[in-house]
């Protein structure tokens, strides 16, 4: 929902996303110590690298170095837009944000002495900024010189760097620390690459908790509930629902959230989907009418989706694959037919003046997801059925496998706790609510395989659970429950999906060398021992 067109093109190489692609190789490389990897050469013409902007910064504050990087990458993808703003009115890389709601631009501008319009413009500024303000929040919590060394210490900073607080804080700052569980490397505009090496994380939550309600009367039954304040949508309709109207926040998931519970804001949207993980919260009831499009919000369906128009690295496999299942669930339980003319970008609403969901938005491939087939587009995916069940009849396949925690609720829920049950861990009635007993079998789980312990269901466990069991040689034309598993398994592992059929054929080759070649194991397309090992580490 653009308030203004960006001002450049889409320039990003690749995005190899946490949760959204294969999880880097764990290290147990301190945050705090500037690795090789994060200190280039300096370029011929004297200009400083965003790397550098980033271990300068991190050095001057004594914030952990790809703790900031992490924080940057949730929020804008590394991308400063060239000094536009989001839609909550944050700027650069660290979305140093301006509004009623959150004034870290200007706390940004007293601690470091910087002008306002260079923490807007320069992206050295603009990270020196958010540096300052994090270690402003440590300050404020006690964090003293040893403490802040901890990277896991720095979680309630890092919540309160969302500029929103209670759950909502704490899902930003989930979303912080799996891109430093699970990794990450980007190329930026201009293309230089930032990197984080994964590692393992147990962060300190302090009393932030993310256990949160599902929303009321959804066809979407894993969706979550953060209500936007009452002057942002009016209670009740007066038209009948007719359209489903697909938007782009302009910013990131949890800072749109929060804006539509800003009073000041005077929008809202029915849903917002997350990039990394296709998460979906609703924020204002189906039955209301949303502050979104204008002449169409009496009749429409709003659905916000994280990120930037000019970006189609957020535009991920996933995101597409759970917004299209949710589009699909709206238009049954309306009757709104699943075609074009009924589901319409925001541009296309009447009476508006925004661009959004922009050129990178791929039409052809969502629609195909709504209409039910799950090869829709050349996207990521290898094939696949879909956001629901995969050629599964026991509740354990699924088209892509999502970041869970305690809170969550719905199928993917009822079979991450099958399989603890199963393997061993007592995660209690299989009944599809992340409670305290499937929270405490995923940390034991988690410890006993070595995997970080922070009782957060991300691609390593979810790999590990699912391979988990014998380990025979199978190659193609083979078939069989152990295929199932293994194609289950390369699903969680490389983020695209390897459609469980049970039946060893071309694709599943395919997936197969492709996690060997990541694994730096013999690429032979044969599954022999050495890649059952690799997977049920969770690699």
């Amino acid at each position: 929902m653009p308030r203004r067109a960006a001002a450049h093109t889409g320039r990003r190489a690749s995005v190899l996303a946490a949760l959204a692609v294969t999880a880097l190789s764990a290290t147990g490389t301190p945050a705090t110590a500037a690795t090789a990897a994060h200190l280039p050469t300096t370029p011929a013409d004297g200009r400083h690298t965003m790397n550098q902007a980033f271990v300068r910064a991190a050095g001057r504050f004594d914030v952990p170095r790809d703790l900031l990087a992490a924080v940057g990458y949730g929020e804008t993808h590394l991308d400063g837009h060239t000094g536009q703003p989001s839609q909550a009115n944050g700027y650069g890389v660290m979305h140093l944000a301006s509004n009623p709601a959150n004034r870290s631009l200007e706390k940004a501008a007293a601690i470091t002495g910087e002008p306002l319009s260079r923490l807007r413009r320069d992206t050295a500024a603009n990270i020196l900024g958010g540096a300052a303000v994090l270690r402003s929040y440590a300050d404020r919590l006690g964090l003293d010189g040893d403490e802040r060394d901890d990277i896991d210490a720095w979680y309630p900073a890092v919540a309160q760097y969302s500029g929103t607080t209670g759950r909502a804080a704490a899902r930003y700052a989930d979303t912080v620390y799996a891109f430093l569980t699970h990794g990450f490397a980007a190329t930026v505009p201009g293309g230089e690459q930032i990197s984080v090496t994964a590692r393992p994380v147990a962060p300190e939550k302090r009393t932030l908790s993310t256990t949160v309600g599902r929303a009321p009367i959804t066809p979407y039954p894993s969706a979550l509930w953060a209500p936007a304040d009452a002057h942002n949508f009016t209670v009740g309709r007066t038209a009948k629902i007719d359209k489903v109207i697909i938007h782009v926040t302009q910013g990131s998931y949890t800072g749109s959230i929060k804006w539509f519970q800003d009073p000041t804001a005077e929008v809202s949207a029915h849903y917002v989907v997350r990039s990394s993980d296709g998460q979906v919260t609703q924020t204002v009831r189906d039955s209301d009418t949303a502050y979104h499009a204008k002449e169409a919000n009496s009749s429409a369906l709003g659905i916000e989706h994280e990120g930037y128009i000019d970006d189609p690295s957020w535009f991920t496999d996933t995101m597409y694959r759970a917004s299209a299942a949710l589009t699909s669930a709206l238009c049954d339980k309306y009757g709104i037919p699943k075609d074009r003319a009924h589901i319409i970008g925001h541009s296309e609403a009447p009476g508006t003046d925004h661009t959004d969901p922009g050129r990178y938005w791929d039409w052809n491939r969502y629609m195909g997801f709504v209409e039910g087939d799950s090869s829709s587009g050349s996207g990521n995916s290898t094939g696949g059925s879909g956001n629901g069940s995969s050629g599964s009849s026991d509740g354990l396949g699924f088209a892509s496998y999502t970041l869970l925690q305690s809170g969550a609720s719905g199928a993917q829920v009822t079979a991450v706790q099958q399989l603890l049950n199963t393997q061993g861990y007592a995660a209690g009635a299989a009944d599809g609510n992340f409670g305290a007993a499937t929270l405490s079998a995923v940390k034991a789980y988690q410890t006993t395989r070595g995997l970080p312990a922070g009782g957060i269901v991300g691609p390593k466990t979810w790999t590990a659970l699912l391979s988990a069991g014998s380990t025979p040689t199978l190659r193609q034309g083979d078939s069989g429950a152990d295929v199932k598993r293994l194609q289950r398994s390369l699903t969680a592992a490389l983020g695209t999906t390897v459609d469980a059929v049970g039946t060893f054929g071309p694709v599943t080759a395919t997936a197969v060398r492709t996690y060997q070649t990541r694994q730096g194991l013999a690429v032979t397309g044969m599954v022999s021992s050495n890649t059952w090992a690799a997977l049920h580490a969770g690699r």
